[in-house]
């Protein structure tokens, strides 16, 4: 996944404490490749350890794949596991694999909790039995804490974030997607009999409208949605064409700003209104060079409907490691709510 964020690494204590910073969690048992030096398109990539020798070709395979379409030409590799022959074994193919595709290894580091021991073929100041390290006093870590970027202790730490705790919020929402719901029923019913879709979609462009200006609005001024606003907002995306709309303002420049919104949305919506949110962010999360967040959201809109659209093409576009810079941007005009 890329990310903008530039650090001078230094040695492997360096490299184990910017890990989290740029994963957003403390990794276990992962294989974490990071581009080193000018890279057009900076990226980093983390993936489960293999569960045996029979699964490293395919993982190295990936990964090799990953860091050609990034247009790699050096990267660092990190891996957690308490295994030494598997890492070593892993890292020796990946080494020669990615040099055989003109990308160098240029420092390998295991990582087991408490020692940072080098790895088979490792280059740098890494020493064979093992430094002791503790990245939680470290310089880099304690930057991220200063700038404010928090990092969960795991994986699933950071995926148990986006589910609301305050249940009384949720059903305050609810509440409000049913009076919302109401008012398009109604907006959409034919005084002499059945539904009109001629009103109904009159109803939808001008909920479309609204949805259009309420996620400017967060942009410009970060001032959290109330729960009618929520309520109307999670109604209106049960229907694509109007969650497109929120889609179509999400740009890599703001992205941070919907990963606040949709995260916060998240949190607060029931579970069946899970799909469009939880994909919304994590686009914006895709878009804003957090893969870990944005694997995280995917994760919670299948939960809801596993065959949702939209968490399907994001899930693809990180299984490929697809870098932003790929991402031409939606814009109103391109619409179906907005055209005719």
């Amino acid at each position: 996944m890329t990310d903008t964020k530039t650090l001078r690494i230094k040695n492997p204590a360096d490299l184990l404490a910017a890990v989290p910073g740029f994963l957003g969690f403390h990794p276990r048992d992962s294989v974490v490749l990071l581009t080193t030096g000018a890279a057009d398109n900076p990226f980093h990539a983390r993936v489960d350890m293999p569960g045996d020798a029979d699964e490293v070709d395919e993982l190295v395979a990936q990964l090799v794949q990953v860091s050609r379409r990034a247009g790699a030409d050096q990267v660092a590799v990190v891996v957690y596991s308490d295994d030494t022959a598997l890492a070593d074994r892993l890292v020796l193919s990946l080494e020669a694999d990615l040099a055989a595709a003109g990308v160098a290894v240029v420092v390998g580091v295991r990582a087991d909790g408490e020692t940072e021991p080098a790895l088979a073929g490792c280059v740098g100041d890494c020493v064979a039995e093992g430094t002791p390290y503790d990245v939680s006093t470290h310089p880099i870590t304690v930057e991220a804490v200063v700038d404010g970027r928090v990092v969960h202790g795991s994986r699933e730490a950071l995926r148990d974030s986006l589910v609301g705790t305050d249940l009384d919020e949720v059903e305050a929402v609810t509440d409000a997607m049913e009076v919302a719901l109401t008012r398009m029923q109604a907006a959409a019913r034919h005084p002499l009999g059945p539904d009109d879709p001629v009103a109904l979609r009159a109803y939808l462009v001008q909920e479309g409208r609204w949805v259009q200006h309420r996620v400017r609005r967060f942009v410009q001024d970060r001032q959290r949605l109330d729960t009618h606003d929520v309520g109307r907002l999670l109604v209106a995306m049960v229907r694509i064409d109007v969650r497109d709309v929120a889609w179509c303002e999400i740009t890599r420049a703001e992205a941070r700003a919907h990963v606040d919104l949709w995260a916060d949305v998240v949190r607060r919506s029931p579970h069946a209104a899970l799909p469009a949110p939880a994909s919304l962010l994590a686009f914006a999360a895709w878009l804003s060079g957090d893969g870990a967040l944005a694997w995280c959201a995917v994760d919670r809109a299948q939960e809801a409907d596993p065959g949702y659209s939209l968490a399907a093409l994001v899930a693809q576009t990180l299984a490929c490691a697809m870098p932003p810079t790929a991402w031409t941007p939606l814009t109103p005009d391109m619409l179906s709510l907005f055209a005719g």
